[in-house]
């Protein structure tokens, strides 16, 4: 039962009377940002953060899926302030981003501001973006980068938690996502990515959605975190051109390779013969085979019973050319080839004499 004294003061409401629309989204862009969250797209200058970023505008602007991967799960209008792009920059970029989702760039509802200036800490500049972002109800903000929105010292968390808490204040208003762009430190490659962001921790602490671009030599990677989900896989990401359209494009890992076939006894015994000069005795054959002494015993009984291999005197011998031995007639090869490489001399060595083995597989021959 809530009392006088509370409802004079902030309102509440028990813990079951909370809305639980299941109707209510739960993302904005299905793994890669949650539905009215804010949060940072961080990385190094020069690897693509603002292409991603107008990536995401398009995609929640046309309902067209970011990256060409990534399905939006919320449409509507994307407001942007590019802070260091010029109009005709900006305009290339969407428009290269609108080819390759193939979506129309004219019927697009991406709305760029084009003041001269934006700075969160300014009264004048907040009241105006407020009045903008109510006027056009954007279901995304983007402001590229949170350098340039600002005159606060980044490192000092009294001076940045006020632009944060602005910027979450908007977003509880008026229901949308922001996205904001910042860079990462110097030589911080080896850090977690959230942990490499520059300035204070305030920033990697507030965003419920994150994305995170680092380069590597071969091409860009995409780390995702979010608050209140299971992280996306890594991404691996490259700028491609087609024609006039220029846009991050995902490259899908190559097919695992497949791993060599194994060479079985029967055929390391048959390389073995063929390769040979002459006969061989059964303590080189299991030295060059590399296999076991019951193994040998058992390869060669079913060789000489099947009249592949001679037994004589000097040892262990082909009853016919190598070529001629049909596969099929192989234990266990068949329509299989045999594979032209030299055996090596690789054994496991069980300590026993040529004259032991040599009684061992006799015992066992027929």
């Amino acid at each position: 039962m809530i009392t006088s004294a509370t409802q004079t003061g902030l309102p509440v409401q028990r813990a079951s009377e909370l809305s639980a629309d299941a109707q209510q989204p739960q993302w904005l862009v299905e793994g890669l940002w949650a539905d009215q969250a804010v949060g940072i797209l961080g990385g190094e200058p020069k690897c693509c953060k603002s292409f991603l970023a107008l990536d995401m505008a398009v995609s929640v602007a046309s309902g067209t899926p970011c990256l060409r991967r990534f399905p939006v799960r919320r449409t509507g209008p994307v407001l942007l302030f590019p802070a260091e792009d010029s109009q005709r920059v900006v305009r290339q970029r969407i428009e290269g981003i609108c080819a390759a989702a193939e979506t129309s760039f004219e019927a697009l509802p991406l709305y760029v501001i084009t003041a001269p200036r934006l700075l969160l800490d300014l009264p004048q500049d907040r009241q105006q973006l407020r009045e903008t972002v109510a006027a056009l109800r954007p279901a995304l903000l983007v402001l590229d980068p949170f350098i340039r929105l600002h005159r606060a010292d980044e490192n000092a968390s009294k001076e940045v938690a006020p632009l944060l808490g602005y910027l979450r204040e908007l977003q509880r208003e008026f229901g949308l996502a922001v996205l904001l762009v910042h860079h990462v430190r110097k030589r911080s490659a080896k850090d977690r990515p959230g942990q490499a962001l520059r300035g204070s921790s305030d920033l990697h602490g507030w965003g419920d959605s994150n994305l995170y671009l680092r380069r590597n030599p071969e091409h860009l990677t995409l780390s995702v975190e979010h608050r209140a989900a299971a992280a996306q896989e890594d991404v691996a990401l490259a700028l491609r051109a087609s024609a006039s359209a220029l846009a991050l494009a995902i490259l899908d890992a190559p097919a695992p390779a497949e791993e060599p076939r194994r060479t079985s006894a029967s055929e390391r015994v048959l390389q073995a013969m063929t390769q040979a000069d002459g006969p061989l005795s059964a303590q080189q054959l299991r030295t060059r085979c590399g296999i076991r002494t019951a193994t040998l015993c058992e390869t060669l009984t079913a060789l000489r019973r099947q009249g592949h291999v001679n037994h004589g005197p000097d040892g262990y011998s082909l009853t016919a050319p190598r070529n001629e031995i049909p596969l099929s007639a192989v234990p266990g090869q068949a329509g299989v080839s045999v594979p032209a490489t030299p055996i090596g001399n690789t054994g496991n060595g069980n300590g026993k004499r040529a004259s032991q083995l040599q009684l061992a597989i006799n015992h066992q021959l027929p």
